[in-house]
C-alpha cells in the first residue's frame, strides 16, 4: 500500500515542454512530472535560439546551463527554489570552482541535494550538464 501522499499522483506521468528551449535530440521529454514532482532530464549549455552549444569556459556553460534549467521550470510553474536535488556532470573535475560559483548565485538560499561525477564525455560536446528534481506540490 502506497503512503497517503502517493494515493492521488496521477496514473500517468505528465511530460512538460519549454517552448522557448529546442526539442530535445533524442526519445526523451525535458521533464516529466509524476505527482508532486518534476523530473529534469540533463540539460547542458545549448542556446535556446540556435541550438548550438555556447562559446565561452565553464563559468559561461555553467551560467547558460542553469538559465536553461530556469527556463524549463519557470514552463512547469516553478522556480530553483523548487529544486530538491541536482546531478551535476563535469568533464573535467578542474571545473568544480568555476561551475560551483555559478551555481551558488542560482541556489543562494537553501540549496538543494547535489552530486557532482566527473563524466568522460558528454553530449554534443557539453562541458557540464544538469539534472535536476523537482518538487511542486501535491
Amino acid at each position: 500500500m502506497l503512503p497517503g501522499n502517493y494515493r492521488g499522483m496521477p496514473k500517468e506521468p505528465v511530460p512538460v515542454r519549454a517552448e522557448a528551449l529546442p526539442l530535445p535530440k533524442g526519445p526523451y521529454s525535458h521533464a516529466v512530472r509524476a505527482g508532486g514532482f518534476l523530473f529534469v532530464s540533463g540539460l547542458g549549455p545549448v542556446d535556446p535560439a540556435s541550438g548550438a552549444v555556447i562559446e565561452g569556459a565553464m563559468p559561461e556553460h555553467a551560467r547558460r546551463t542553469l538559465e536553461n534549467l530556469a527556463v524549463l521550470l519557470a514552463a512547469a510553474g516553478a522556480t530553483t527554489k523548487n529544486v530538491v536535488k541536482t546531478t551535476v556532470y563535469l568533464t573535467d573535475m578542474s571545473d568544480f570552482q568555476a561551475m560551483n560559483q555559478v551555481y551558488s548565485s542560482f541556489f543562494a538560499e537553501n540549496p538543494p541535494a547535489r552530486t557532482t561525477i566527473q563524466a568522460a564525455a558528454l553530449p554534443a560536446g557539453f562541458t557540464i550538464e544538469i539534472e535536476a528534481i523537482a518538487w511542486l506540490g501535491e
